[in-house]
C-alpha cells in the first residue's frame, strides 16, 4: 500500500521510519511545510514528496498519517475521509472540543475510518491489564492510579499552543483508564500548581497536577502528572482489585531509586524518553493502521474514543481552575 504523511517533525520522522520498515507497505509520500524537512525524510526514507497536502492526496495514497501541528488536524483529517482515505492522526483531534465534535460528525456522514493516536492502547503492559481486568483476574476494581510525569518541560512554544497539561499530558492517563476498565468518567476533582518552570506558568498552566476521578462503577482513580521527574519518564499504572493487585511500568527501567536497605530494585537505566518506553507501542499503532488502511480491522482509538478523553480533561481543566468537583454532564452541557 502507498501511505502519504503530513507533518516530518520528530513524531512524524519516527513514524516515517516505522511505516517504511513494514511489509505492508509498498512506498511512502511525504509533505511538511519545511521543504527541507520533507526532502530529507525522503532522501532517507526512499519517499516521494508533495509540495502540499492537497498534492499529496491528489497524488492518489492509500492511507494518510497527520502528525502536523494539532490546528491543522481537523482540516487534514476532513480532507482525508473526504477523499476516501483511511486517517490516522495524533492525538488530540482538535484543539476545542467543539471543534472536535464537528470532525466527529465529518468522519460519520464520510463513513471513513480513523484511528487516533493513544499509543498506550498497544504497549505490552497496558494490554496485559486490560485482559486483567476484563477477565475478572481482579475481582471487582476498588482503586486505580495513573502517572506520568515527564523528565523536563516541553518548550514554551509548545506550551502556549498544547491546551494545558490535562489535554495534553494527562489525556493519555484519561483514554488508558478507559480503555483498561471499560468504564466511563462520571465526576473530577483536579488540583494542581507550578513549582518551576517559569514559561508554563505565563502560559496560565500548571506543571504538577493530581486528580480524582470517580468512575460510574463507584472505582476511584487518582491521576497524577508532573513535568519535572530528573530521573527519567515514568509512566505507570495500578490497579487494585477485591482478588489481586497488578501494576503496569513496574521493570527493571522505572525512573525510580529505592532507598530501601539491599533493594537492588529497578536496576536498569531509566526511561528518559517518551519514544523510548513507547518505541514498541508506536510500533505496533503504525501496523494496526495498515491493518484498518486494508479494511481487516476496525479502529482501535476512533474519534469519539478520543473525544471522551477529551471531555474528562475538559472536566479537569475547570475543575482546578474553579476548585470544586465537576461531573462529566456538566461540561459536555456547556
Amino acid at each position: 500500500m502507498r501511505i502519504g504523511i503530513l507533518g516530518l517533525g520528530r513524531i512524524g520522522t519516527f513514524h516515517a521510519e516505522t511505516l517504511a520498515k513494514l511489509d505492508a507497505v509498498g512506498s511512502l509520500l511525504v509533505c511538511d511545510p519545511v521543504a527541507e524537512a520533507a526532502k530529507a525524510a525522503a532522501e532517507r526514507f526512499g519517499a516521494e514528496v508533495a509540495d502540499s497536502p492537497r498534492a499529496l492526496l491528489a497524488a492518489g495514497v492509500d492511507g494518510l498519517v497527520v502528525a502536523a501541528a494539532t490546528d491543522a488536524h481537523p482540516d487534514l483529517i476532513r480532507a482525508g475521509v473526504r477523499a476516501g482515505v483511511p486517517v490516522f492522526c495524533e492525538k488530540p483531534v482538535a484543539r476545542t472540543m467543539a471543534e472536535g465534535v464537528a470532525v466527529l460528525r465529518a468522519v460519520e456522514d464520510a463513513g471513513v475510518p480513523v484511528q487516533i493516536g493513544f499509543n498506550r492502547r498497544f504497549d505490552a503492559g497496558f494490554a496485559a491489564a486490560r485482559v486483567a481486568v476484563r477477565s475478572g483476574e481482579l475481582g471487582r476494581l476498588h482503586t486505580i492510579r495513573s502517572t506520568t510525569l515527564d523528565p523536563a518541560p516541553p518548550p514554551a512554544a509548545y506550551v502556549a499552543a498544547s491546551g494545558g497539561i490535562f489535554r495534553d499530558c494527562s489525556v493519555h492517563d484519561f483514554d488508558v483508564i478507559r480503555w483498561v476498565t471499560g468504564r466511563e468518567v462520571a465526576e473530577v476533582y483536579a488540583v494542581g500548581g507550578n513549582r518551576g518552570a517559569e514559561h508554563i506558568a505565563a502560559a496560565g498552566d500548571a506543571d504538577t497536577t493530581g486528580a480524582v476521578l470517580t468512575l460510574d462503577d463507584g472505582t476511584i482513580a487518582m491521576v497524577s502528572n508532573s513535568r519535572h521527574n530528573a530521573r527519567g519518564h515514568d509512566v505507570r499504572m495500578e490497579l487494585h482489585g477485591f482478588a489481586d493487585s497488578i501494576a503496569v511500568g513496574l521493570d527493571d527501567r522505572l525512573p525510580l531509586r529505592s532507598v530501601e536497605p539491599g533493594a537492588r530494585f529497578p536496576a536498569g537505566t531509566p526511561h528518559d524518553f517518551f519514544l523510548d518506553r513507547f518505541a514498541a507501542a508506536y510500533r505496533a499503532e503504525l501496523a494496526a493502521f495498515t491493518e484498518v488502511v486494508a479494511g481487516t480491522r476496525l479502529s482501535p482509538c476512533t474519534v469519539e474514543d478520543a473525544l471522551e478523553a477529551g471531555w474528562i480533561a475538559e472536566a479537569c481543566t475547570l475543575s482546578l481552575r474553579e476548585h470544586r468537583p465537576v461531573t462529566l454532564a456538566e461540561v459536555r452541557a456547556v
